[in-house]
């Protein structure tokens, strides 16, 4: 079959860009929380139980991803994205139209919503890389930035650029997302298909060597079972769990970290003032920095390898993290140190993709993935309530505080890189006969 007789690949970057933006709603859920708790509204629910949603959201996604990865073997990743799609847009017009209670919204955000996030999550990543062996990681890099910008965008709709908090309350918003998810999910997901078998771009020769460098030997196409019987599942496992707990810890505290550290440093001498500048300088540094850097990773680890990325992109975060605690407390180096940490989180998810499929081959990243993004929900889990118990014991005490989040973030990315380090590609089949 020639080029011309299958679908332009770009179409299916687009789809892959679709599905993704509405698919990081769940990063959205903060613009809602204060509505929720707040004493005066409708809801009056607790902090604890809007992170209760939110965390079962994240729970949910990544354990459904499993799944979603062996359903996708069996009847293909467009189908399975048309079901997440269904699933995340039902979750949230029911809680639109039912959501009263904090348990309503745990089930249809946190359990119907983030079983369509997992769903369909993986779809895109698998798809492109079919379609993109020659710049796996950049392709990898734009849907996942995708996922990143999708939580600004939906956070500023309900707020600042679209206002439909003020307009619409919460419930009406959780309707007006619900509809467009589930039309925009399914609409992306008509392009989820995979090439035909044995195709290949134009002029694109797997075998040609780089520069001076031999080309590298493909892994072994492993299946879920052997690769779970590997240790290099496992380095690049807890490597994912340690980095992606680092990030999200110090994401539940930057806020409050800025605010103090601006305070101590004299530039602010007003509370309220010093947590709107902190806040500001999260929304615009880290947010921002955090799409560019889904991008930017993949893009490198076309160039650099997958192994390389991910041990420059986890120990120079631990570095960061570590100066960030001391320098915080100037504004422009909390915008400077928000992007860099930022910029290597977002990272992450373009970077552990390419790791399970350049460790354990392609065509089975779909399965595969599903298992190591596992990863994320465990920091998921334990990330945010490490944020929680140091707020909880910081809030009030100063920026001295939250110098132990800083150190034990710092220290875990540095283990990360060691991990990668260690890992080394799954053995080809013919290299066990010999």
């Amino acid at each position: 079959m020639t080029e011309q007789k299958v679908m332009n690949r770009w179409l299916v970057v687009l789809g892959a860009l679709l599905i993704q933006l509405c698919l990081g709603a769940i990063y959205a859920w903060s613009v809602f929380t204060g509505k929720l708790t707040d004493p005066a509204g409708d809801f009056k629910f607790t902090t604890t139980q809007t992170q209760w949603i939110f965390s079962v959201g994240l729970a949910t996604f990544a354990v459904v991803m499993v799944l979603a990865g062996k359903l996708q073997a069996k009847i293909g990743p467009r189908k399975v994205s048309i079901i997440g799609g269904v699933l995340l847009g039902v979750g949230y017009v029911l809680a639109g139209l039912l959501g009263k209670t904090f348990m309503l919204q745990l089930v249809f955000i946190g359990l119907v919503g983030g079983a369509g996030i997992g769903m369909a999550y993986v779809c895109p990543i698998a798809v492109g890389m079919r379609w993109f062996p020659d710049k796996k990681g950049f392709i990898t890099g734009i849907a996942v930035a995708g996922f990143g910008f999708g939580a600004l965008l939906w956070v500023q709709l309900a707020s600042t650029w679209g206002n439909l908090l003020t307009s619409q309350g919460v419930l009406g918003t959780f309707l007006i997302y619900g509809i467009v998810f589930g039309v925009a999910v399914i609409l992306g997901g008509l392009f989820m298909v995979y090439p035909p078998e044995g195709w290949k771009p134009a002029g694109w020769n797997p075998q040609a060597p780089k520069g001076n460098k031999p080309a590298a030997q493909p892994a072994a196409d492993l299946l879920p079972g052997g690769m779970l019987k590997s240790a290099g599942f496992y380095l690049i496992w807890i490597a994912f769990i340690f980095s992606a707990m680092a990030g999200l810890m110090l994401i539940g505290i930057n806020k409050l970290y800025g605010r103090d550290a601006l305070m101590a440093t004299g530039g602010f001498t007003d509370l309220a003032v010093a947590s709107a500048a902190a806040s500001t300088a999260y929304a615009i540094g880290f947010s921002i920095a955090n799409g560019i850097g889904r991008i930017a990773w993949g893009a490198f680890s076309d160039f650099l390898g997958w192994k390389r990325s991910v041990i420059i992109m986890t120990a120079s975060q631990g570095l960061f993290m570590v100066a960030f605690y001391f320098v915080g407390g100037n504004l422009v180096m909390l915008y400077v140190f928000l992007a860099l940490t930022g910029f290597n989180f977002g990272g992450n998810f373009s970077l552990f993709p390419m790791a399970t499929a350049g460790t354990f081959g392609t065509k089975n990243v779909g399965q595969n993935y599903g298992f190591m993004f596992t990863a994320y929900g465990v920091g998921g889990i334990v990330g945010p309530i490490m944020a929680g118990m140091f707020k909880d014991a910081g809030e009030g005490k100063g920026v001295e505080a939250w110098m132990l989040a800083f150190m034990i973030s710092g220290g875990l990315c540095l283990l990360a890189a060691v991990l990668a380090a260690l890992v080394k590609p799954a053995a080809r089949p013919e290299a066990k006969a010999t």
